[in-house]
């Protein structure tokens, strides 16, 4: 598939759920978005690969290689913004899926508005490189750019997704003040937070253990968020 038109968006769907495919493509053909799909593990990888989406809907259970594995793959070479659908109540593949990089999980089965409205504001977090803010942040070691949409520690070039990205350069332009858990999950989801929000203590979890030796510790603030520091402080 060539992305010929600039202006559309173009969608990979990884399901072997042909029905679901084909409602997906019907809900969204006068969106704006471009969409194809795979069904099979490998096939799927394959197309991923070819950096001509720009986001990923991944299906948990596929044939040949199963979504995990598939994400894996992809987060060696690509930092496109993946969807994970999994089966609903499984907590385990929500939590498993944003450690291998997800950026956002929907449960099976959803509603066609509820899919729009992820990939809307997946989109937005992975397109919000904007213009006022081209200069680079640092602290300790840590260092970001919003225009590249890259960290280092160093030198050194950190492995870090979309999501990871927003988070920690939320934190980083705070100033060393604590950020709220309602103010991320208005950049990241575009709602306030839940009392048990799952998917953001995981993405915490993860920048801490990539943030070590870069001279930055993110302290928990609790029943309120987060803040961004110096390990000395």
């Amino acid at each position: 598939m060539e992305k010929n038109d600039s202006s559309r968006t173009a969608i990979l769907v990884i399901d072997d759920d042909v029905r679901l495919c084909r409602l997906i493509v019907e809900f969204f053909s006068d969106s704006g978005y471009q969409i194809e799909a795979a069904h099979t593990g490998p096939s799927g990888l394959a197309r991923a690969l070819d950096e001509k989406h720009d986001l990923i809907l991944l299906d948990v259970m596929l044939p040949g290689l199963d979504g995990f594995e598939i994400l894996t793959q992809l987060r060696r070479r690509s930092s496109v913004p993946v969807i994970m659908l999994t089966a609903r109540g499984a907590r385990e593949d929500c939590v498993r899926g944003l450690n291998a990089g997800a950026d956002d999980y929907l449960g099976k089965p959803f509603g066609p508005e509820e899919l729009a409205a992820r990939i809307a504001a997946v989109l937005r977090r992975s397109r919000s490189v904007q213009s006022s803010k081209v200069e680079t942040v640092s602290i300790g070691r840590l260092r970001l750019s919003a225009a590249s949409r890259r960290a280092w520690i160093g030198e050194e070039p950190m492995e870090i997704t979309s999501t990871e990205f927003d988070i920690l350069d939320l934190l980083a332009r705070a100033g060393g003040k604590v950020v709220t858990r309602d103010q991320v999950c208005g950049i990241l989801y575009q709602r306030k937070a839940t009392p048990f929000e799952r998917a953001l203590e995981v993405h915490i979890s993860k920048l801490r253990r990539k943030t070590e030796g870069a001279g930055v510790i993110i302290r928990s603030i609790r029943g309120v968020g987060y803040v961004l520091a110096g390990d000395e402080q």
